[in-house]
């Protein structure tokens, strides 16, 4: 079973920066997407960025847009997630995902598509246990 584990997370002050990383236990198929995700206190978790890993597609939220940058690695089964300009709003439980096609049919329309534009959780049946953000003013 694919396990995700993330790192980096941790306390900077307002305008900060922060480096995530998610590690995978195995190989991620060329077909699968990988995902970042936060959910603060009393709020519904949030899609953030998405990245294809077969290709360099990458899609964001508006929230966070030309402040974080996801990238990955896949010869260190790694993704990252870059984040700029902090700011408090930023402070959550940060966690990555992968949405790994489990079908033919499905693998293929990933190929076929060479993107993951969809940012919410539903479909992202692998998740790490998260790493905490704290952004102080």
């Amino acid at each position: 079973q694919l396990q995700l584990v993330e790192s980096g997370g941790g306390s900077v002050q307002s305008g900060g920066s922060l480096k995530l990383s998610c590690t995978a236990s195995e190989d991620i198929s060329i077909s699968a997407c990988m995902g970042w995700f936060r959910q603060a206190a009393g709020r519904e978790r949030e899609g953030l960025a998405t990245i294809y890993i077969g290709g360099n597609t990458t899609h964001y939220a508006n929230s966070v847009k030309g402040r974080f940058t996801i990238s990955r690695d896949n010869s260190k089964r790694t993704v990252f997630l870059q984040m700029n300009g902090l700011v408090p709003e930023d402070a959550a439980m940060y966690y990555c995902a992968a949405d790994v096609p489990d079908n033919n049919k499905n693998i293929l329309s990933r190929l076929l598509a060479g993107s993951c534009p969809e940012l919410g959780p539903d479909g992202y049946g692998y998740w790490g246990q998260g790493t905490q953000v704290t952004v102080s003013s």
